[in-house]
């Protein structure tokens, strides 16, 4: 292009000007493609970056594909296995509530055999069932005033019906005697108290373990005069302290065989002289604090036959 504009225009433009335009041509042409080139090599690598990023958008997509897959399948599964998990819930919880209810069975029936077979001890002597009813009540008001829980007082109320279930091994001639008893004659009626622990101590049940010791201690004495072993003060366990001066209280205000129903104002001041000597006197305490509520136990469970 340019030697033809020379030839063209040979007496207007010198072959200076020509030269120059030339040389600055073939500059421009060398520049062109070496932006060409990289150009070219940009547009490639461009290419291949595209490329790869396609392969590895491709390689992702297949990627999460497969994975919402697994995911959704989880899901089933996890639903499935959710479900089976809430079937076995609601499984354990009727097997639970079953358990609950035959545990609770056994526990009512275990206390309606110890009443019963305290009941039994005590009409062997010629006593109510009302005895026992009562000596139950006043134990557990007495545990409850002296500081124990209601688990435990309840617990000690349950067990109290066993205190004299011992005397289903005392002759009757002894037991039901309508006279004072001898010195030998009494001998063997304080066995009651050994034999009825030898009778319970081998359960290992929390209700049974504590009928053993009210079985045991009812009889002790704070003082360490009592029987079988003259246990002194707190050596008497609080179960065996409560029994003795519940028992005590319905015994001197029920009819026996050997004697009459003592009237309140004879029962009062004989349980007052005897705290510190056969009573705990915190007991002794309690008991005159709360004597209508006593008197109310003793009042609404009255014996049936005298």
């Amino acid at each position: 292009m340019f030697k033809e504009l020379y030839e063209k225009n040979v007496s207007t433009v010198a072959k200076s000007d020509y030269d120059a335009l030339y040389e600055e041509h073939q500059k421009t042409l060398k520049a062109a493609l070496k932006i060409e080139r990289r150009l070219h090599k940009i547009m490639k690598m461009s290419d291949r970056i595209l490329f790869e990023k396609l392969d590895a958008n491709e390689k992702y997509a297949k990627q999460v594909k497969r994975y919402s897959y697994i995911i959704k399948q989880g899901d089933s599964q996890g639903k499935a296995l959710l479900k089976t998990t809430y079937d076995l819930e609601e499984l354990l919880k009727i097997e639970l509530e079953n358990e609950r209810l035959l545990m609770q069975e056994i526990e009512e029936t275990q206390k309606e055999v110890v009443f019963t077979m305290g009941a039994i001890g005590e009409s062997r002597s010629k006593e109510t069932a009302n005895h026992v009813k009562r000596v139950a009540e006043y134990s557990k008001l007495f545990a409850l005033y002296y500081g124990l829980d209601e688990q435990e007082a309840e617990l000690l109320k349950q067990a109290s019906p066993m205190h004299d279930i011992g005397k289903i091994a005392i002759p009757d001639a002894i037991l039901n005697k309508p006279a004072a008893l001898t010195a030998d004659e009494f001998e063997v009626m304080k066995e009651h108290a050994q034999i009825g622990y030898e009778m319970l101590k081998h359960s290992t049940r929390p209700l049974m373990k504590a009928a053993a010791i009210v079985a045991h201690e009812h009889h002790e004495r704070f003082d360490g005069r009592g029987y079988p072993r003259g246990l002194k003060g707190y050596e008497i366990h609080i179960y065996g302290r409560i029994t003795a001066i519940a028992d005590v209280f319905d015994a001197l205000g029920s009819k026996r065989v050997y004697k009459n129903a003592w009237k309140d104002e004879d029962i009062f001041p004989y349980i007052q002289e005897r705290a510190e000597t056969q009573f705990d006197p915190k007991l002794v305490e309690i008991f005159f604090e709360h004597l209508e509520e006593f008197v109310a136990i003793r009042d609404a469970l009255k014996d049936e036959f005298y």
